[in-house]
């Protein structure tokens, strides 16, 4: 019952690192997407209309797919440790 426990507050707490990163990711990409329109805005496109679709490429893309790896990384670590302890 306690491995039980483990598992389950262990991806409870993944679940809201998670949350917490997938947040600031996003934040930080429509920040630094806002600093390339005042930059250098595109003809034909409005502010708003830039940022969705970067945004739209954002959630398509490599890094986003990677802070999934939030889910994969610690169970395998505790798992080795686990292991090897015993």
């Amino acid at each position: 019952m306690g491995f039980v426990r483990l598992v389950l507050g262990g991806f409870v707490i993944l679940g809201v690192i998670y949350i917490c990163v997938s947040l600031y990711s996003r934040s930080v990409r429509r920040e630094k997407l806002e600093g390339w329109w005042e930059d250098a805005p595109v003809d034909g496109m409005t502010r708003e209309a830039y940022i969705a679709d970067g945004m739209a490429k954002y959630e398509a893309g490599l890094r986003k797919k990677l802070i999934w790896l939030i889910f994969v990384i610690p169970p395998i670590v505790v798992g080795t440790i686990i292991y090897f302890i015993n």
